[in-house]
């Protein structure tokens, strides 16, 4: 798998998503700030209006969230931050369903499915963890490259995408989002010109 050029762009592309997902929401949290205005009538509105009403531990969640995300986002610690993941996501996956959020579960059961990708991705390294050591070696699997060209666009849909996000959370002003959202047109293009150059010898390629 890890030598596939295509599950190295979606570990990548599920990385971004997930942080993406994760911060904006977490810094709602971490701020004080309450998450929906639904009354507190429905099931829905009662378990986060409770949670809410915790102060510190409704912040900790956010931190919770913020921090998972933004490990993800660094390929150094992207690893941790994945591990990081996996038990709040499951956490809110059994929530939304509980709860019978509206098509959220749907969501979560992706984000989940995601996250146990990016375990399983990295399962070289949490092997010795996970499993008894043994005196065979890992392999050397190869190093992956990306076009110039799609790493900025990656790193131009991320910054486009938190901005856009944050602005729906009321965290950032909403005269960028148009410009946000043409930014993100542009990155969108910028990772196509990426893979077309790399289908047809450009740099994305294993070198050992």
């Amino acid at each position: 798998m890890r030598s596939r050029a295509a599950c190295y762009r979606l570990a990548i592309v599920s990385r971004i998503l997930l942080a993406l997902a994760f911060i904006p929401t977490g810094m709602v949290k971490l701020l004080g700030r309450r998450f929906t205005l639904l009354p507190t009538d429905t099931p829905i509105g009662a378990f986060f209006e409770a949670m809410y009403q915790t102060g510190v531990y409704w912040r900790f969640i956010g931190l919770g969230q913020v921090v998972a995300g933004l490990l993800l986002l660094v390929p150094r610690t992207s690893t941790l931050g994945a591990v990081a993941f996996f038990p709040i996501i499951l956490n809110v996956l059994v929530i939304t369903w509980a709860l019978e959020f509206r098509g959220t579960g749907y969501i979560t059961t992706l984000m989940l499915l995601a996250n146990l990708f990016l375990l399983a991705w990295d399962y070289h390294r949490l092997r010795s963890v996970l499993v008894e050591p043994s005196d065979r070696t890992v392999p050397a699997f190869p190093t992956m490259r990306l076009d110039p060209l799609e790493r900025a666009g990656y790193a131009l849909g991320t910054v486009s995408g938190f901005v856009v996000l944050l602005s729906t959370r009321s965290l950032a002003t909403g005269a960028w989002v148009p410009l946000m959202l043409g930014a993100g047109a542009v990155a969108g293009g910028l990772v196509l010109l990426g893979w077309i150059r790399a289908a047809t010898g450009g740099r994305l390629a294993p070198t050992r």
